[in-house]
């Protein structure tokens, strides 16, 4: 007999590819017997990470859902009947005893043929404010899976949905969390935190513009003003490969250049969080999750334009959680990054209360919690 399977849809952003990703190696850690097959699209991230992962995949033709500008919706609907062919294919070949939306717009017709089909189906949503697919699927899922438990509030269940807020599927932090050779900070060679308190600027795997900008406007601020620099603190700057490399030459000038060690990313970053005291990001649900996980406090600065204004959310509840934050984009001076940083960073009271408020709202075994819940669909469907 065939082992059985189960189909995780979702992509297009990291946010909802590595969720699917971590809860399929949770369910290889408790059941080696099943298989996780994925279903992405051609212009997601999914595209280029799948195919080094070791699962099998489809990747369909779909087409972004433009919420400002609806006009350009026509490529969404040109693309319906190729997108459900394919789904039809995968749900023929594949035969899924569970299907898993992670978000992205290619869970939504994998989720409705599971449901077509009579297939269990679990969600897992990563943000404080439920994406659109969520709020259309909640409903007629068997089991909803909340990173935030805030996003209660936001969804209409049906009256046979197990409903949880057990976290977001992070992958396991490595012990110490601030190893070297395992993380780098560029194509080769091995990455070291520096000693002392560091300070994570990062904007996500590719980087962010805005962010880079506001920050280095910042560390120009500190420089000509001659402010003191704090003892001990040392700034780690994931720029992102587009950007690392202006980035650096901006800072090589700078007199406080030694204090600031600019990469254009580190591997595993997830895993290698303990070297860092604080960081500075935006406000992706992931992202938040791998800190509280490794229970490290943020200054965080949503992406204005997330779509539903989820980052923002995001990071509303972590502030009010006392465990971060919140400098909105849109009303930065020059020098308030870096002041709301040096505070944290300077006041070890404040540090330790914050970096506590963000352990106590990590998961880190959510992936295995989830995983766990959603094979009880396995057993059920079997019956």
């Amino acid at each position: 007999m065939a082992a059985a399977c189960i189909l995780l849809a979702g992509g297009g952003t990291g946010g909802h590819l590595y969720p699917a990703l971590n809860l399929a190696a949770a369910f290889g850690r408790l059941a080696p017997d099943l298989e996780c097959v994925f279903l992405g699209g051609h212009r997601g991230l999914e595209a280029r990470v799948l195919p080094d992962s070791g699962y099998r995949f489809r990747l369909l033709p779909l087409q972004p859902l433009y919420r400002q500008r609806p006009w350009r919706n026509w490529r969404l609907l040109a693309s319906a009947p190729a997108v459900l062919a394919g789904v039809r294919r995968a749900f023929r070949d594949f035969d899924p005893a569970l299907v898993v939306g992670t978000g992205g717009y290619v869970a939504a017709p994998a989720l409705a043929c599971a449901r077509v089909r009579r297939v269990p189906v679990a969600i897992q949503e990563q943000n404080a404010a439920p994406g659109l697919v969520t709020r259309l699927f909640a409903s007629g899922a068997d089991q909803v899976h909340l990173g935030y438990p805030e996003a209660e509030a936001r969804l209409r269940v049906g009256d046979g949905t197990r409903l949880s807020a057990l976290g977001n599927p992070v992958a396991p932090v490595a012990p110490g969390g601030s190893g070297g050779g395992a993380g780098n900070g560029g194509a080769g060679g091995g990455f070291v935190w520096p000693a002392g308190r560091n300070l994570l600027v990062f904007g996500g795997s590719q980087g962010a513009l805005a962010l880079n900008r506001a920050f280095l406007r910042d560390l120009e601020w500190v420089a000509e003003t001659g402010e003191p620099w704090p003892d001990g603190v040392s700034v780690v700057w994931i720029a992102g490969p587009a950007h690392a490399d202006h980035v650096s030459e901006r800072v090589s000038a700078l007199p406080l250049a030694d204090r600031v060690r600019v990469v254009p990313y580190i591997d595993d970053l997830g895993r290698r969080l303990g070297g860092a005291a604080l960081a500075l990001c935006r406000a992706g649900a992931m992202s938040l999750a791998e800190l509280c996980a490794a229970g490290r406090p943020a200054v965080l600065v949503p992406l204005p334009t997330s779509a539903g204004g989820h980052q923002l959310t995001n990071a509303r509840a972590l502030a009010r959680a006392g465990a971060a934050e919140l400098c909105e984009e849109t009303r930065l001076e020059p020098g308030d990054l870096w002041a709301a940083c040096r505070d944290i960073l300077t006041d070890e009271t404040r540090l330790r209360r914050m970096s506590a408020a963000a352990a106590s709202r990590g998961r880190p075994d959510a992936a295995l919690d989830i995983a766990t819940e959603m094979l009880t669909l396995l057993d059920r469907a079997a019956a």
